[in-house]
C-alpha cells in the first residue's frame, strides 16, 4: 500500500512535468495537428483543458457561421447536448437541499398526468435512468413527426411519455438511457421552484460558477450573441443541422468550452450547495438485482487509464460536446464543436485523452463504456427463407396511438418493406418465427397475434420497447 502511494506521488510529479515543464510546447503542438481537421472555411469547435483550475490550453478552430463567414472563437456559444444534464440534476439536487423535495419522491407527485403503471418511479431513478420511462426522441421516431420536422417542447414530451401504456422494463431493473427523464426533471424543477429552469439554474449555478456565457435554449426564435450554427455534411457539402425544438433539461445548454472548465472547478470543488452537494451528485444506486450502475446525477463514473473519470459526452443536431474531469491528476477537458462530420472518422478527443490522461501505476481493470446498449439481434447467413405466400400475411396498413403515426407494409420482390407517412421504405429481414428487423439498424418488429390471427406489431429500439401498432381493416380510418 505504501509503495502504491509513492508511485502515485511520483507518476502525479511526472504527469505535472510532462503537462507544464519542457513538454509542454511540444504537447501543444500534437493538440494542433490532432484538431487540424477543424480548419477554416469549414465548421469548427472549441477545447478547453485546465489542470487543478489553471488553464493549460484553450483554442477555437473553424468557422462559427459559414454563411456569414464567422470564424469560431473562444466566445462562440456552442450546444453542450447531454453534458446539459448534470446542471438539470444539479438543479435537483439543490432543490432536495432546499427541503422543497425528495429523491425518493415518486413522480406522480410533480407529474399527475403520467399514467398509473402499477409500480412506483422515483425522481433518483430517473436521474440514474432506471426509471423505465421510454426515450422520447426514440418514440417521436416511430411518429409521423420525428424530431426537426415539428418544434416539439418540454409540455410536448409529457404528453408523448403520458401516451405510453407501460414501461420499458420495471423501475430499478436496469440502466436505459432515456432523455425523458431529464426532460421531466426539468419541469419538476420549474413546477416545484416556481422558477423556469433558465432563472433558477442562472441564480444558484451559471452566476455563482461565473459562467457568463451560459444560458438553455428554451426559445428556437430567441436570438443568442455569438452563437455558432450547427453543420451535417452529405456527398453534396455542408448544411444547416440546428436543434430547431424547446425541448431542454436532457440537452439545450449554451455555453463555451471555458465555461464548461468554469463548472468543473466550481463543482468539483465542492462548491454547489451548503453543505457541499458533490458527493450527492456522484453517488450511484446499484439495480435492484445489486448489479452496480456507474451512472450518478447526470455524470457517468468510468475509468480511463487507471484514473477515475467524471463525465458526460453530447450531441444534439449536429452540435458534439464533451466533458471530463479526472480526480485524481486534476484535469479537466471540455469539448464543444458545431458540425457532425467526424462521427464516424473520430474527432480527435480519443486522442487528445491518450495524449494527455497517463497511465497510473498499480491500477487495475479499465471501465470506460460511455454508454451500453444492447447488441442488435444478429442476422445469420441462414436466417430463415419465407415463402412469399406467407409473406403476405404482413401485409397491409398499421396505426399507432403511442406515436401517432401510420404506416403500410408491402412485398415486393419477396421482401417485406415498410413504408411510412414521409414515403421513406425500410426493408425487413428475418430473424425467426413473426419477428424481423430493420436492414442494417438495430430495430426490431415483432408481428403480433391474438391466438393465430395477426393483430399488430411492435417496434423495440435501443431505448424503447414494444411501441405497438395495430393492424387496420381497409375500411378503418387510420386516424
Amino acid at each position: 500500500m505504501v509503495l502504491r502511494r509513492i508511485l502515485l506521488l511520483l507518476w502525479l510529479v511526472i504527469s505535472a512535468v510532462h503537462l507544464h515543464g519542457q513538454s509542454l510546447a511540444d504537447t501543444v503542438k500534437i493538440i494542433e495537428r490532432i484538431f487540424s481537421r477543424y480548419q477554416s472555411p469549414s465548421p469548427g469547435g472549441q477545447l478547453a483543458v485546465s489542470r487543478d483550475g489553471k488553464i493549460l490550453f484553450s483554442q477555437a478552430w473553424g468557422m462559427a457561421d459559414l454563411e456569414r463567414q464567422v470564424v469560431m472563437s473562444k466566445e462562440s456559444v456552442i450546444e453542450a447536448g447531454s453534458v446539459s444534464k448534470q446542471f438539470t440534476a444539479a438543479a435537483v439536487l439543490l432543490l432536495e437541499q432546499q427541503g422543497m423535495l425528495k429523491l425518493s419522491d415518486e413522480v406522480h407527485r410533480y407529474l399527475p398526468e403520467l399514467p398509473d403503471y402499477g409500480v412506483p418511479i422515483s425522481l433518483s431513478q430517473m436521474l440514474h435512468h432506471t426509471s423505465g420511462l421510454k426515450d422520447w426522441g426514440s418514440l417521436v421516431a416511430l411518429s409521423d413527426w420525428p424530431r426537426g420536422t415539428k418544434v416539439y417542447s418540454n409540455p410536448d414530451v409529457l404528453n408523448i411519455v403520458a401516451r405510453q401504456p407501460d414501461l420499458n422494463h420495471n423501475p430499478g431493473e436496469e440502466f436505459m438511457y432515456s432523455n425523458s427523464n431529464y426532460v421531466l426533471l426539468a419541469m419538476i424543477v420549474e413546477r416545484v421552484s416556481g422558477e423556469s429552469l433558465a432563472a433558477f439554474t442562472k441564480k444558484y449555478i451559471f452566476s455563482p460558477a461565473g459562467m457568463t456565457h451560459s444560458s438553455w435554449r428554451t426559445d428556437v426564435r430567441a436570438i443568442v450573441p455569438w452563437r455558432a450554427i450547427a453543420y451535417s455534411k452529405n456527398e453534396k457539402g455542408y448544411f444547416t443541422d440546428m436543434p430547431n425544438e424547446n425541448v431542454y433539461g436532457n440537452g439545450g445548454l449554451l455555453t463555451t468550452a471555458e465555461d464548461l472548465l468554469k463548472w468543473n472547478v466550481y463543482c468539483f470543488s465542492g462548491k454547489p450547495g451548503g453543505p457541499s452537494l458533490l458527493s450527492r451528485q456522484l453517488e450511484t444506486v446499484p439495480l435492484n438485482s445489486g448489479i452496480k450502475n456507474n451512472y450518478s446525477a447526470g455524470l457517468r463514473i468510468l475509468t480511463y487509464n487507471g484514473q477515475e473519470l467524471f463525465s458526460h459526452d453530447g450531441a444534439t443536431a449536429a452540435y458534439r460536446a464533451l466533458l471530463e474531469y479526472y480526480p485524481l491528476s486534476k484535469l479537466s477537458i471540455a469539448w464543444l464543436s458545431n458540425t457532425s462530420e467526424f462521427d464516424e472518422k473520430g474527432d480527435g478527443t480519443a486522442e487528445l485523452r491518450d495524449l494527455l490522461v497517463k497511465k497510473a501505476p498499480g491500477t487495475g481493470k479499465e471501465n470506460f463504456n460511455p454508454e451500453p446498449t444492447p447488441s442488435p439481434t444478429p442476422v445469420k447467413k441462414d436466417s430463415p427463407i419465407i415463402p412469399a405466400k406467407e409473406l403476405n400475411e404482413y401485409t397491409g396498413k398499421y396505426y399507432s396511438q403511442q406515436v401517432e403515426a401510420a404506416l403500410e407494409i408491402s412485398l415486393s420482390e419477396g421482401k417485406l418493406i415498410i413504408t411510412r407517412y414521409s414515403k421513406d421504405k425500410y426493408v425487413l429481414v428475418p430473424i425467426s418465427a413473426d419477428e424481423f428487423l430493420i436492414a442494417d439498424s438495430k430495430v426490431k418488429v415483432a408481428f403480433l397475434r391474438k391466438k393465430r390471427t395477426l393483430i399488430g406489431l411492435s417496434f423495440t429500439t435501443p431505448r424503447v420497447r414494444n411501441v405497438q401498432f395495430n393492424k387496420i381493416n381497409e375500411s378503418q380510418n387510420l386516424k
